[in-house]
């Protein structure tokens, strides 16, 4: 993600940013499982806390009224985040291993519920983008006719 514009970041939708988070904690944690087969724990060690920071940020975006799924979520980064804290603490590849395989899973599965039920971007959001390129194309034919 580091990639990303703060631009492109507020250009994406919920969903979208979700998406990116699932990508940056199985990066992150493949990273973590790497370092600590390696016995570089401290750079393990920061690995996964930005995976626990992602798991945090994951949780905190839930929206509770959408249902049960959101409070199933929860429970579930929870735990992958406890069971990260316990693989770093106990330097335990076997447990993060477990963690990276149901983030995978999760995130397979929400890459498909994307391409199934596509995000709409709000329709004030396209007549605000419709207005822009209306004034735009006017500043661009006024240009034009300037340089006549």
């Amino acid at each position: 993600m580091d990639f990303l514009s703060k631009e492109l970041l507020y250009q994406k939708s919920p969903q979208e940013l979700t998406s990116l988070l699932y990508e940056a904690a199985i990066t992150k944690l493949e990273k973590a499982i790497q370092e600590t087969k390696e016995e570089n724990y401290i750079e393990a060690n920061q690995s996964y806390q930005r995976v626990n920071d992602i798991f945090h940020r994951l949780g905190a975006g839930l929206n509770y009224d959408s249902g049960i799924i959101a409070d199933q979520l929860d429970v579930v980064y929870n735990f992958m985040a406890d069971e990260i804290l316990m693989a770093n603490l106990k330097k335990d590849v076997s447990r993060a291993e477990e963690v990276l395989s149901m983030l995978k899973d999760i995130s397979s599965s929400w890459s498909q519920a994307m391409k199934n039920h596509p995000v709409k971007r709000p329709s004030k959001a396209n007549a605000y983008e419709q207005h822009i390129k209306v004034e735009n194309s006017e500043v661009n034919s006024n240009k034009m006719e300037a340089g006549k």
